[in-house]
């Protein structure tokens, strides 16, 4: 795959940072509504950043062509999101404001994302509500009929609107039903159980992308005058995590292998409200909101292997430890930091539940302070889902919980326009890096999506389409044509092979790798070693997977295998970049750097720059190109929550 001069340029306008994003909107050149409908916009994925991106751009009158895997765009992963959507509206009047968002957001990624990026995402959080209760979606009120607000890790006010456990899921059927409308309208063609395989570009410009039919198997080139990727995180290059099954990295990854920079891929979030592992063969963790945290109080014995029940347990031989360690924020320390300390008492032998890996978050006493009709008001599909999957339930016993891979805070590298290094190409959600930095405050995965796709692709996509002619590219150029090839040929080598394999006992071996020594504790030695091992597995895989079935018709072996070949080629690109940061910061915690009393350890001086890694070629090394940051309107500073 060829690639296209390196350009990382951030495009940040000039001027203070509470006028950058309404003075560039005025500087961006417009489309004239006569012409927007000349040209196409490309949308792959539908769930809270693709559907709200799709459905704004055909509101306003272009040709949009939106594209997911699943049988309905109601079935994206934003679906599964659970506690809450921060935004800076202040009507607890506890002391929030739209600066306020913005310095917990920067703080929260541990200084490691772009100041203005992070401001215009605090900014637009006040629209993205009002947007929201305009379609309809039913956030929890309270008696007088305001907006509820609840708190989340990270911050010492209410700012988090919700819908019980289930707001992505109310906020998605938001963005659903305006998708729906442009699809009625004509102004979206709605492509379903289609995956994308590759981007076509041509003359340095992204101008489509290779698709395969996933019912017929059929293979396509789909052209358009700009392609906007809103395919989500890459969290299951673990095997075990909180997302979808179909959740993958194939989509930005391939986009990575065409000259799109591929932004501090080692940042991954860990959440620590999770139903622990059971046994050796799940293929899926659950995630218990952090939400819960509000009222569950997270503890384990102070003796290791105490295995009493948690009712035998007396006050005075429980470590609340969160609460003892971080007095200021308590359970609502954020996620990284929550994490690791129970990783901590877990290694102390301190851990609970069969396995020692799991801590307990008990509601004892939120019930017996505000009854167990309140919290089942404010918790009930949560506790029904839990007791489900565990057999438990939550309102006599304690949950147990353990941290689990969530939420990925790297993607491709884009610019304050939200496009990547590949023009035309424009990335939004959680498949760029742009504001999260290190870690990802919990209820900001929600607003980002929705900022990037109801308010800020509609202006930055205008800006670079006024200077474009409409309608010049072809499913027929040559660049079109290779790369549909060259999908065909992957397609049939992957159905080629003759071992006895399955593609996910690869993929488990993968997880195992990336969890041992890329995962919640890193170090020099385990990411060698895990750079070491990944090329042997990936060789493996080609020559000793099994594949059945065909390339023509519904094959959701051809589905995964695909996928899984992706993530052995990025879980190197993933331990490269972990490798090369000497230094601990948010969800990245490199065990030869911390404090005394095991706090990450950032080192400004070297790494205070976003990583973005170049590919260069199969077995070529990745090549780094460093975004220095600046921080003009916060101060570089230890980050502490005690």
């Amino acid at each position: 795959m060829g690639s296209v001069a390196m350009d990382l340029k951030a495009r940040i306008p000039s001027g203070p940072l509470e006028q950058k994003w309404d003075r560039h909107k005025f500087e961006l050149k417009l489309v004239n509504p006569t012409n927007k409908r000349k040209y196409t916009v490309i949308v792959v994925g539908s769930g809270l950043a693709g559907a709200s991106a799709a459905a704004s751009l055909g509101e306003l009158g272009y040709q949009v062509k939106c594209y997911c895997f699943q049988d309905s765009p109601r079935r994206a992963h934003s679906i599964a999101a659970q506690g809450g959507i921060n935004a800076a509206k202040n009507y607890q009047n506890d002391g929030d404001s739209v600066f306020r968002l913005f310095y917990d957001t920067i703080k929260g990624g541990d200084f490691r994302a772009r100041e203005a990026n992070v401001y215009r995402l605090a900014q637009i959080s006040v629209d993205i509500i009002d947007q929201c209760v305009a379609q309809g979606v039913p956030f929890a009120r309270e008696y007088g009929g305001v907006l509820a607000n609840r708190s989340f890790g990270g911050a010492q006010v209410s700012r988090t609107f919700y819908a019980r456990g289930q707001t992505g899921q109310q906020l998605l059927l938001g963005a659903y039903s305006a998708l729906e409308r442009q699809i009625a309208a004509g102004t979206v063609a709605m492509f379903p159980r289609t995956e994308m395989l590759d981007l076509v570009v041509v003359d340095g410009r992204a101008t489509g992308i290779v698709v395969r039919d996933l019912v017929t198997g059929a293979i396509a080139t789909h052209c358009a005058d700009a392609v906007v990727l809103a395919t989500g995180g890459y969290g299951n290059v673990f095997y075990l995590s909180t997302n979808a099954k179909g959740s993958n990295v194939t989509a930005t990854y391939r986009a990575y292998k065409r000259g799109a920079a591929f932004g501090n891929p080692c940042y991954t979030q860990i959440h620590p409200t999770c139903i622990p592992v059971s046994g050796d063969y799940q293929s899926k963790l659950t995630l218990m909101s952090e939400s819960l945290r509000n009222d569950g109080r997270v503890w384990v014995p102070k003796s290791a292997r105490d295995r009493r029940v948690p009712g035998a347990i007396p006050e005075s031989e429980r470590d609340y430890y969160l609460e003892r360690k971080y007095p200021s924020f308590g359970n609502l320390c954020p996620r990284d930091i929550a994490s690791r300390a129970a990783k901590e008492v877990c290694d102390e032998g301190r851990g609970v539940g069969e396995t020692g890996l799991g801590v307990y978050l008990d509601f004892a006493d939120a019930i017996k302070r505000s009854g167990e009709a309140t919290i089942r008001e404010r918790y009930g599909n949560l506790f029904d889902m839990y007791q489900r999957i565990t057999g438990e339930n939550p309102y006599q016993l304690p949950m147990r919980i353990f941290p689990a891979v969530h939420y990925t805070m790297g993607g491709l590298w884009v610019d304050y326009n939200l496009m990547s290094t590949i023009p035309g190409l424009f990335v939004l959600g959680e498949a760029n890096f742009s504001d999260h930095g290190a870690n990802r405050l919990g209820a900001s995965a929600l607003m980002q999506g929705l900022a990037d796709g109801y308010f800020v692709i509609p202006y930055t996509l205008g800006n670079y389409l006024a200077g474009l002619k409409p309608g010049i590219n072809s499913p027929d150029a040559p660049e079109a044509r290779a790369a549909e090839r060259e999908t065909v040929a992957r397609i049939e080598r992957l159905l080629s092979g003759r071992g006895t394999g399955t593609v996910d006992s690869f993929h488990r071996e993968l997880g195992r790798i990336m969890w041992d020594d890329c995962g919640m504790a890193r170090s020099a030695d385990g990411l060698k070693k895990a750079l070491g091992l990944i090329p042997e597995l990936r060789d493996r895989f080609w020559h000793e997977v099994k594949v059945p079935g065909a390339g023509e018709g519904l094959n959701q072996s051809l589905e995964k295998a695909g996928r899984v070949a992706d993530f052995l080629e990025f879980g190197e690109l993933m331990c490269q970049d972990a490798l090369h940061r000497e230094e601990s910061c948010g969800g990245h915690f490199r065990v030869e750097h911390q404090t005394p009393d095991g706090e990450a350890k950032r080192d400004d001086d070297r790494y205070c720059y976003v990583a973005a890694w170049e590919y260069r070629g199969e077995g070529a090394p990745a090549r780094l190109h460093r975004e220095p940051l600046a921080f003009e309107n916060v101060k570089l500073t230890t980050r502490s929550y005690k």
